[in-house]
Formats: C-alpha cells, structure tokens, sequence
C-alpha cells in the first residue's frame, strides 16, 4: 500500500513539473558556438550559466571517494567548461562588453605557481581538488629539493693558490698606500684619544692634591703643643705629705678643729 502511494506521489510530481515547463515555454539551448550569439546580454547570460556548472562541478570534485576515473572525468569536464567560458569571454569582448579575463584571479598552488604552468594533458590544462592527489598528477605539484653536492678536500684545495694567502699583494703599491692611510688615521685617532684622557687625569691629580693641602692644613691648624711645667721630686713629696695630712685629719680631728685650722690657713694666706 504505501508502496503505491509512492509511486502516485512520483507521478504527481512529475506531472506538476511537466505542467510548470509547459508554462515557461521550451527550454533555451546554449549555442555550440560562441560565434553564433549577436545579443550581449546573451552571451553574459550563458556565460553566468557556465560559471554556476564550474562551481558544482568543482564542489563535486573535492570529494577524494568518488573513485579515480570519476575524478578524472570530472577534471576533463571542467578544464572543457574553462576552455568554453573563455571562448564567451572572447566574444562578450567582441561584442562590445567587459574583458572578465582581466579581473580573473589567478589559480595558483600551495607554493604560489600559477596551475597554468603545470601542463598535464595539454598547454593550460588545470587540476582540480581530489585531482591534484591523483598518481602520476602529484609530482606536477611537488617540486624536488635541490640536492646538496659537498666537495671533497681535494676539490677544495684544488682552487687555492698564492693570491688566496695574500702573496704579492704589496707589489703593485696599492695596498701599501691603503694600509699607511688606514694607519695615519688610527694613530691621530689614538693620540686624541690618549691626550683626551692625560687631560683628565691630570685634572684628576690637581684637584685630589690641592684637596690634599687642604686637608693637610688643617690638621696642622687642629695640632698644638702645651708647655706645662712639671713638677719636681721635692714638690711631689710635698704633695703626698700634704695629702696624708689631710686625710689623718679628717679621720682623728673633728669638724670644729678642721674649722679652726681653715680660718688659720686663710689669714695665713696659706692654702
């Protein structure tokens, strides 16, 4: 049952999109020949319906699991459609339109050659997506590591001869006079320079020896010498026998007495 509900449903549809074309009048054909349009407007429009196939075809082609041969006859399809958009590119401008092959952007690989270059079935023949992976089609694409050739010792050496350790550079004069120019240059820059520095160091030496003087000045201001007259050995024991007096008696002798004896010292003039 519902077997034939899908075929009633296939054969409505059918029939509506019959009856839609039959309002929109026979299908236009593209012409073989781009010679054959004289309407500008005509040869952009198909050249429009070309572009829309290109960009399905090229969508469709990026799929790797299509199989080799359908990705090879995908390739051919496109690289014919390329070869037909330019043959309506030629005669749009013939026909008084834009050059579109001006503004076109360049197809190009990972390293930035122009696909253009890499011809595999003829001059401008171009691989698209899952095609560029195909055998015998990546080795266009892949260019080979230039291969390092190391020379021997011998092949080194071979090449060396005097004029490489500077034999008889200084016969002809010239690197004489450039060396003696070269020289004269250093040794005034040296002297400027060592003059430069004597100058400063010199400096240096006044200013740290008239410091020096300075200081020296005044340490001879800061140092005196006292003449203090010593005593003898007879004041000396006079000295000590005035002390032990003393301390005798303030030890025995009471306040009044002391007293007393400092009123006589002082009349006395006595000390």
């Amino acid at each position: 049952m519902a077997r034939n509900a899908e075929k009633a449903q296939s054969t409505l549809n059918r029939y509506l999109a019959h009856k839609q074309e039959e309002k929109q009048g026979p299908k236009q054909k593209r012409p073989y020949l781009a010679t054959e349009c004289h309407d500008l407007n005509e040869g952009d429009k198909w050249r429009q319906q070309i572009l829309r196939e290109i960009g399905k075809k090229v969508m469709e082609i990026q799929n790797a699991g299509l199989g080799e041969h359908r990705i090879r006859d995908l390739n051919d399809e496109i690289n014919k459609l390329m070869r037909e958009k330019g043959h309506w590119e030629r005669r749009i401008v013939e026909l008084g339109g834009p050059d579109y092959s001006r503004a076109a952007p360049r197809v190009t690989d990972s390293l930035g050659r122009e696909v253009a270059e890499l011809t595999g079935k003829g001059s401008g023949y171009r691989y698209f997506g899952a095609a560029k992976q195909l055998p015998g089609v990546k080795e266009l694409f892949e260019r080979e590591a230039p291969k390092v050739v190391r020379k021997t010792r011998y092949q080194m050496h071979k090449a060396i001869d005097p004029d490489y350790y500077g034999f008889r550079d200084e016969e002809d004069g010239v690197l004489m006079r450039v060396e003696a120019e070269a020289e004269r240059v250093m040794r005034a820059q040296a002297i400027l320079e060592w003059e430069e520095k004597e100058h400063e160091r010199q400096k240096a030496m006044a200013s740290s020896s008239g410091k020096d003087l300075q200081d020296e000045g005044d340490i001879q201001e800061q140092q005196f010498v006292a003449f203090v007259p010593l005593p003898d050995q007879k004041a000396i024991e006079l000295r000590v026998l005035e002390k032990k007096k003393q301390d005798l008696l303030a030890k025995y002798a009471t306040q009044a007495f002391q007293s007393q004896q400092d009123e006589v010292k002082s009349l006395l003039n006595k000390k």
